[in-house]
């Protein structure tokens, strides 16, 4: 996992961003756990936007795409502490461990309910973040396993997400797509989370779609941002990056070759 404005790369870190505003795709390969402690943080899936404040605690499922956003607020970055699962160490605790029955849905997300275990669980990390930047790995260690444990106590449930380690099945193509289009990723991660390989993810895409991925991806993202602009009054600057593309100098290139005019031509 890819962690910008992290104190410590690990298994668990802090995270302060200074910035007006912070955003990007994520797929955690891990699950995570998470405390805002200012700021405010933003989670947008394919049908929802999920908005965090200082005191939230957020347990993030691996392989669940969405946008990641920080922001600051009333004056304060945004600063969070989380605490992430490694496969290796949830099928160490689960080895000697009952796993709980799982649901067959797992959730987008948990937000859990305030409780003094996890309270007490994060605020033993603080004092460890005043005196460095870097967590002691011996100390991580014994963190990460009172968290699965604290997280067991709160949730009876929470076994659906922390005990789960098979790869992403094959999905329906169409419907995924058609939902996470948006989101700025390769073919390669596409594939993925849709439980095919790149050279599969193109055949069975061509074969639904009668086009190839690249120019469906542009088509539908150039279509989303046209909207946008014309019945929500957005500004590109605003549009082109929620729509799925990374500068706002290619979108304009791209959306004046589909439409003829510039993004900037259109009134808002």
């Amino acid at each position: 996992m890819e962690i910008a404005g992290a104190a410590n790369i690990g298994d668990i870190f802090i995270s302060c961003k200074k910035e007006k505003h912070y955003s990007r795709e994520v797929i955690l390969p891990r699950p995570a756990l998470v405390r805002v402690y200012a700021g405010e943080m933003r989670i947008a899936s394919a049908d929802r936007v999920f908005t965090f404040y200082a005191g939230d605690t957020i347990l993030l499922p691996r392989n669940q795409l969405g946008r990641l956003s920080k922001l600051p607020l009333n004056g304060e970055p945004f600063k969070s502490i989380s605490i992430v699962f490694s496969r290796e160490k949830l099928q160490q605790y689960y080895s000697t461990h009952q796993i709980n029955v799982v649901q067959e849905n797992i959730p987008k997300l948990k937000v859990l309910p305030e409780h003094p275990l996890l309270d007490s669980l994060f605020d033993s990390l603080l004092p460890y973040f005043k005196l460095a930047d870097v967590l002691p790995p011996d100390i991580a260690v014994f963190k990460v396993e009172e968290a699965i444990r604290v997280l067991r106590a709160v949730d009876e449930n929470v076994d659906s997400m922390l005990g789960q380690f098979e790869e992403p099945g094959k999905i329906d193509l169409v419907d995924f797509m058609d939902k996470n289009y948006m989101f700025n990723l390769s073919l390669e991660k596409f594939g993925y989370l849709t439980g095919r390989s790149l050279t599969t993810f193109k055949k069975d895409f061509k074969k639904a779609f009668k086009i190839t991925p690249g120019k469906w991806l542009t088509q539908k993202r150039l279509q989303l941002a046209h909207y946008q602009i014309v019945e929500k009054n957005r500004k590109p600057s605003e549009v082109y990056f929620d729509v799925g593309f990374e500068n706002l100098s290619h979108f304009s290139f791209a959306f004046k070759k589909q439409f003829g005019y510039n993004p900037s031509a259109l009134g808002y």
